[in-house]
């Protein structure tokens, strides 16, 4: 009686507080602009089926995704016996599922094959990133301190997770032999272990019980630290894809107050819409693209907190593998840190500490632009989606970078020398070119003399 109190006292403070963080990371994300999402929902859901279940985008690369298939696959399926010992913390029994027999025998052995799996996969994770020569994009700027510490910290728990999952398996069997009962289930790999373990009775119950407890606990411990983490993909991957944009990725969105005066331009009789007030009615001063991170909208903010830090965005983007300052990882990791840096979120998201003072020359300006991200870096962007096209779960930095540059455009007319002169040349003569509309088929001239 005084295990279930207590396992249910700490069931019930890891699940709370992880609900907890949830609200404060929902509350962050809706600090977005308001945007609608269109498009059928049979495709939201197809498109979620197959890029955030079915990892489509992963298998681009062989070795990592098989790695993170085993892992995936691993968290799916040994969750299952988590609800058992969730059950049999709550109920004080012992292997409640075990009703299901042959079943029950099937998902034992296919839990422990897939622990032992992990282990490996976990181990060969560890190595590519700590002991083999770096992957270039597990490399940059951004990946400093914190994220690298945060990366290795979910392979350890990982490892530890698995060695109490078998701890509890192999006691629970020898306990099992000594007694001469069978204990339900196939344990393939406990069964190796067997051998381990001391004969003692006393000793093999403490052990199981320690296994079990490290395991649950664990999991709640882990479950805490996830909205902490990159890892925190694993959830918000799903909302994140699900609400991914289902139009052509070359498609820029409209600034709608400037859409409403250009029509306003072109049709007198068009009515322009009465602009946004606050509670007391007064007008809401509109900002031009993105100054901050809460000017972005709130699918640029779910963008930054389903982030999974796996650089392959960086790794495909033309500006980066020129040297340029670049980085669409870096944009969305910023957003993310801002975000929470606005309003004081409780996570651990560590202050990156990657400002190098000779390439990094932000402000101390504590915005989103210049406080974070440089005009320079955002001003390299070619707009071409080949990191939108690589994030295995859909997000899209390209439109962060568009709204951020919107701003300095639109609010600070601070767009790079060559891009006024084109403004200027469109505002003056129709064309990108500095010449006047009536030479503009002078071509065709001298094409004709030159054909006579």
């Amino acid at each position: 009686m005084i295990q279930q109190v207590l396992f249910f006292l700490v069931a019930a403070a890891g699940i709370g507080l992880f609900a907890w963080q949830v609200r404060k990371i929902r509350a962050n994300i809706l600090k977005g602009k308001d945007r609608a999402m269109g498009g059928p929902v049979s495709e939201r859901i197809n498109k979620t089926l197959l890029v955030a279940l079915g990892q489509q985008k992963m298998f681009k690369r062989l070795t990592p995704a098989l790695l993170h298939l085993v892992v995936y696959v691993g968290f799916l399926v040994i969750n299952i016996e988590v609800i058992e010992i969730m059950i049999d913390g709550i109920f004080g029994t012992h292997r409640v599922l075990s009703f299901l027999g042959p079943v029950y025998d099937a998902l034992m052995a296919v839990n422990e094959i897939l622990g032992a799996l992990v282990i490996i996969a976990v181990i060969a994770f560890w190595w590519r990133r700590n002991r083999q020569q770096p992957v270039r994009r597990l490399t940059g700027v951004e990946m400093r301190a914190w994220p690298r510490l945060d990366a290795n910290v979910i392979l350890y728990v990982e490892i530890a997770l698995m060695a109490a999952l078998f701890t509890m398996n192999t006691a629970d069997l020898k306990l099992h032999q000594l007694e001469g009962v069978d204990l339900p289930g196939t344990f393939p790999i406990s069964s190796l272990l067997v051998g381990l373990f001391p004969d003692s009775v006393a000793a093999l119950h403490v052990l199981e019980r320690v296994g079990w407890w490290i395991h649950i606990v664990g999991i709640l411990a882990f479950l805490n630290y996830l909205p902490s983490s990159k890892h925190f993909h694993i959830i918000m991957a799903f909302p994140n894809v699900y609400y991914s944009r289902l139009t052509p990725q070359g498609q820029f969105s409209n600034v709608d107050s400037i859409t409403h005066e250009v029509k306003a331009m072109m049709d007198p009789s068009y009515q322009v819409p009465a602009p946004p007030v606050d509670a007391q009615g007064q007008p809401l001063v509109q900002r031009f693209g993105a100054k901050d991170a809460d000017d972005l909208s709130w699918l640029n903010l779910l963008n930054a907190y389903s982030c999974t830090e796996c650089g392959r965005c960086t790794s495909v983007c033309p500006a980066n593998l020129t040297g340029k300052l670049l980085s669409p990882r870096k944009i969305i990791m910023d957003t993310r840190d801002r975000i929470e840096e606005q309003y004081e979120s409780p996570l651990i998201f560590a202050p990156n500490q990657y400002q190098d003072a000779e390439r990094m020359q932000v402000d101390e300006e504590g915005t989103l632009v210049r406080g974070k991200v440089t005009p320079e870096e955002l001003w390299a962007c070619t707009t071409c989606n080949a990191c939108v096209e690589a994030c295995p779960v859909n997000i899209n930095p390209l439109d962060s970078i568009i709204e951020m540059r919107r701003y300095l455009v639109l609010e600070e007319s601070a767009a790079p020398n060559s891009l006024n002169v084109m403004f200027s040349n469109i505002e003056n003569n129709g064309a990108p070119w500095a010449f006047s509309p009536s030479d503009r088929f002078n071509w065709a001239d001298d094409l004709y003399v030159a054909e006579k």
